[in-house]
């Protein structure tokens, strides 16, 4: 197994304080493949000190717009140039499989290091017209400051890649803590990092678990916290931060609501929307997840739905031909199963699936699919995080978006029709940050992520992270 000293501070590498250790698993044997640090309180405060230290350092914040756009682009180049190496730590520490490691989370990572490298020249205070004479007034924008950088286990090299890419592009220095269960990538893409000329102290990174981020949030010395992981605990965050008010944003849970409407190509909504649902598993915060099919074409589509997730290929990440790896844990694993008996158990059809794959070692579970599915059942309610379908039938339009609004969350929706009056129209009456019409559900680093409700504060990616990472200085000239 590889070395314990995983946690960065002022550029160096070193183990805990504490000397305290933690082994991740393969999710596709559940045997141990790396052991980490276990960052205490004492690190956390080291860390945070480090990136202090950094922030208005002359090897920092002295640097050029154009410098630094050059340094954010030469790691999105490293990325690129040690592809295969991280695809394969990818799906060996999460499970996801090699084609999504290669094509989303890699390529995705080096292209939003080179995107906020577009925006560093970029960044820009404006002129405003105030009516007080002899006056003028003008504004900047300045890094937040030291920002902490809280990242899930379900694609920890991206979305590690973009919340510190734009927090570096806006100037910040970052302390990151991936998910306990996912952090190689992340160390490694800390190594690049260094490697790219970023100075000591602007990104450190500390691996351990809840306690490690609790700490971190609680910190008076970070200023700003982004997370992204479950609803839960960005509620736990915002009474947190309460303290000192630092700035808070947050991608947390969904539950994707999918319109088929009556006219829908079906052969292209099966394909897509089950791409959706299964991509890394279901474990997506946009996946898929309950179906809203027009009366008329409910049956039918439910039917070909799970005949196409019977011939899902599953196996480990590292085999070409599967399409479906494991989930991340034996807890996650053992999480899905309990939303799935409650669907049994509260009177849904079960029409493939719904156990877990039991010829082989690993967290495999097998594609769900369920009809005969009501409103208030916690399978077309709760987030579930697996490949698990629900299709319920509706009757009108009015019908399908009152109750794909009635949930708590608002982070993504999907439209499958051939009519565009239709597709604009619906659109515009679902409440979530995001909605795909007749395609699955990317992302992208020029377009916005977040969304509605429950499932976050703020935009991350596109001009909208931007914001998130600096606050707006206002200075006043007497021109007497």
């Amino acid at each position: 197994m590889s070395t314990a000293q995983t946690l960065s501070i002022g550029g160096q590498w070193q183990a805990a304080a504490s000397g305290a250790e933690f082994d991740t698993l393969d999710p596709a044997t559940g045997q141990p493949h790396a052991r980490c640090s276990e960052a205490s309180g004492a690190d956390v405060d080291a860390a945070v000190a480090a990136a202090r230290s950094a922030l208005h350092s002359a090897e920092w914040s002295g640097l050029t717009p154009a410098q630094r756009a050059r340094v954010l682009w030469r790691i999105g180049d490293l990325i690129e140039e040690h592809a295969e190496e991280l695809a394969a730590l990818e799906t060996r520490d999460q499970g996801q499989p090699l084609g999504i490691a290669h094509a989303i989370s890699v390529a995705g990572a080096a292209e939003h290091f080179r995107y906020y490298a577009g925006w560093v020249t970029k960044i820009a205070g404006e002129t405003e017209p105030v009516s007080i004479p002899g006056v003028f007034q003008y504004t900047r924008r300045e890094p937040v400051g030291v920002c902490a950088l809280i990242t899930p286990w379900n694609f920890p090299l991206l979305i590690a890649s973009w919340k510190i890419a734009p927090a570096l592009a806006c100037g910040n220095t970052v302390v990151v803590k991936p998910a306990e269960q996912t952090p190689m990538t992340t160390v490694r893409l800390v190594e690049l990092c260094q490697e790219a000329g970023i100075p000591a102290g602007v990104v450190n990174l500390l691996t351990g678990g809840a306690e490690t981020g609790r700490a971190l949030i609680d910190h008076p010395g970070v200023d700003k916290v982004s997370f992204t992981g479950s609803t839960e605990v960005g509620r736990e965050i915002v009474r947190a931060a309460a303290g000192n008010l630092k700035r808070v944003s947050l991608e947390l849970g969904g539950k994707t609501p999918i319109l088929v409407l009556a006219d829908a190509d079906l052969d292209a909504a099966v394909a897509g929307t089950l791409q959706g649902a299964l991509v890394n598993s279901g474990q997506v915060c946009a996946a898929y997840s309950r179906f809203y099919a027009h009366r008329s074409i409910a049956d039918e589509f439910a039917e070909r739905l799970a005949k196409a997730a019977q011939s899902v290929p599953i196996g480990p990440g590292n085999d070409p031909a599967a399409q479906l790896g494991p989930l991340v844990t034996a807890e996650h694993r053992a999480s899905v199963d309990a939303l799935v008996r409650s669907g049994i158990e509260q009177g849904a059809t079960l029409l493939t699936g719904g156990s877990e794959v039991a010829d082989r070692a690993g967290f495999f579970y097998q594609p769900t699919v369920f009809t005969d599915v009501r409103d208030d059942m916690r399978i077309a309610r709760e987030e579930i995080f697996g490949p698990v379908l629900a299709v319920l039938p509706f009757d009108d339009e009015d019908d399908a978006i009152a109750r794909a609004n009635d949930s708590e969350y608002g982070l993504a929706a999907s439209v499958w029709t051939r009519d565009i009056a239709s597709a604009h129209r619906v659109s515009h009456a679902i409440r979530s940050g995001t909605v795909f019409v007749n395609m699955p559900n990317p992302v992208d680093a020029a377009a916005p992520w977040g969304g509605f409700r429950s499932s976050g504060w703020g935009r991350e990616m596109g001009r909208g992270a931007i914001d998130l990472y600096t606050e707006t200085k206002s200075v006043w000239v007497s021109l007497a």
